[in-house]
């Protein structure tokens, strides 16, 4: 287990989170539950903030990838920690906009924003709204003109940095969905195309290499290639940008095959990134732009536990157990996607020695519904309580109603004090958007 002040083992030998026992949490709130830790959250929030004031002396923002775990609960703390945020759809904006967040701190991004999107995001007053394709400059241009607008845009680049993650997450590769080439020269071409645009405002560019990358030369490579088109672009057009997004994509600790990180290592990976955007830009002889960057799951991911009761007991003898739980892939359709590796803990035996490897098991009706498997974890019987480590990002997002089974609720821990987030989700919820057609009413 990566350990931090907030996750620990208590007197009583079980798990405990921003001061709340995993196991009475679990008989309060009921399984499966997402809990946050809310400490956690915003010491992640602060160090990005406090290194990009250290490091680049405050000319920056912090937007937190809101993709990885949004509701209104981590928009409020975003706001009161000062950062901004980046959302990708419609859904996302009006979640942080109904928090409270500021439109001007809120990036939009998105590979196909729809119209109405696009339209929800202008009447909004976002801040920023990053283009990745012709139709959509268009589309945005025709859209502020109508509406008297003139939107501040970046400009999606792929710097064609192949980090070292699963193929899924990686998206500055060359056949990306993600922006536009520097080696093919569309990078050049969609610049042109934007500065003629009477009603937008280009003041930079964008760039996201992939998700849990720890090689920090990863970032720097990206950087260079960044501030060499910035560069290049100013040659040859006289257009020098003032913002460099260089996106996010921080890695963290999921099992012992992962480097176990401190606040201090994520630290250096912006003094890294700084350290060369101003190398560069020195070179070019460029004036340092305002940098955004957008950590998200190195802000949520390890804040957040799911916890399971254990059900049924499984074993094929001289194959392999299963312990099924009362969660699955509808609440983490993780490993199914990716097979991500996770860390599982016996949430009230966590002094008890580790004597068997189980496969961890979903309820839906997939045979791939797995959460983990060959865990190490002690004698497991029905209605012990397991909890999944590092949970925060990725699963509530990308949860589903699969096989009806209800999205889990979420609390938000910190000092003892458990607070609900996200309401538990009732029959009545799963039916409230189906529809009977009047002929098929007897």
């Amino acid at each position: 287990m990566n350990q931090r002040s907030t996750l620990k083992v208590n007197g009583a030998g079980h798990l405990e989170i921003g001061g709340c026992d995993a196991v009475e949490l679990a008989a309060r709130f009921g399984t499966p539950l997402y809990v946050f830790d809310e400490d956690y959250i915003r010491l992640m929030m602060r160090t990005y903030r406090l290194a990009l004031d250290k490091y680049y002396g405050g000319n920056g923002m912090v937007l937190y990838a809101s993709k990885a775990f949004s509701c209104k609960a981590i928009y409020a703390v975003a706001n009161s920690e000062n950062i901004g945020v980046d959302v990708v759809s419609g859904g996302e904006l009006y979640t942080a906009l109904s928090a409270g967040f500021p439109a001007e701190k809120i990036y939009m991004h998105g590979n196909n924003k729809t119209p109405e999107e696009l339209e929800f995001a202008v009447k909004s007053g976002v801040g920023v709204i990053v283009i990745d394709s012709y139709l959509e400059a268009d589309r945005l241009d025709e859209l502020c003109g109508r509406a008297g607008v003139k939107q501040n845009v970046l400009i999606r680049i792929n710097p064609g940095v192949e980090a070292h993650t699963h193929a899924y997450v990686q998206t500055a590769t060359p056949d990306s969905k993600f922006g536009f080439s520097i080696a093919n020269g569309t990078a050049e071409e969609i610049t042109r195309h934007v500065l003629a645009k009477s009603n937008l405002n280009l003041q930079g560019f964008h760039c996201h290499i992939g998700s849990q990358i720890f090689e920090k030369q990863s970032f720097a490579l990206a950087a260079d290639k960044m501030i060499d088109f910035i560069g290049t672009i100013k040659e040859r057009t006289s257009f020098e940008a003032q913002t460099l997004n260089i996106g996010g994509g921080f890695g963290i600790y999921y099992t012992d095959e992962d480097p176990k990180l401190t606040p201090a290592d994520y630290d250096e990976y912006v003094k890294i990134l700084c350290g060369r955007i101003e190398e560069r830009c020195v070179e070019y002889g460029l004036k340092k732009p305002f940098i955004a960057m957008e950590p998200g799951r190195s802000i949520v991911g390890e804040a957040g536990v799911t916890l399971y009761t254990a059900g049924a007991v499984k074993e094929i003898p001289g194959i392999k157990t299963y312990v099924a739980v009362d969660g699955g892939m509808f609440d983490n359709p993780r490993y199914a996607l990716y097979q991500s590796k996770y860390t599982v803990v016996a949430a009230g035996k966590m002094n008890a020695p580790c004597t068997q490897k189980v496969t961890i098991a979903g309820k839906c009706c997939e045979s791939g519904d797995i959460i983990a498997v060959d865990v190490p974890l002690p004698e497991v019987k029905s209605g012990d309580v397991l909890a999944v480590l590092s949970t925060g990002a990725y699963n509530y997002s990308m949860a589903s109603n699969y096989n009806r089974n209800f999205i889990p609720s979420a609390v938000l821990v910190r000092d003892g004090d458990a607070q609900t987030i996200i309401k538990k989700q009732t029959y009545e919820d799963i039916v409230r958007n189906d529809v009977l057609p009047e002929r098929l009413i007897k």
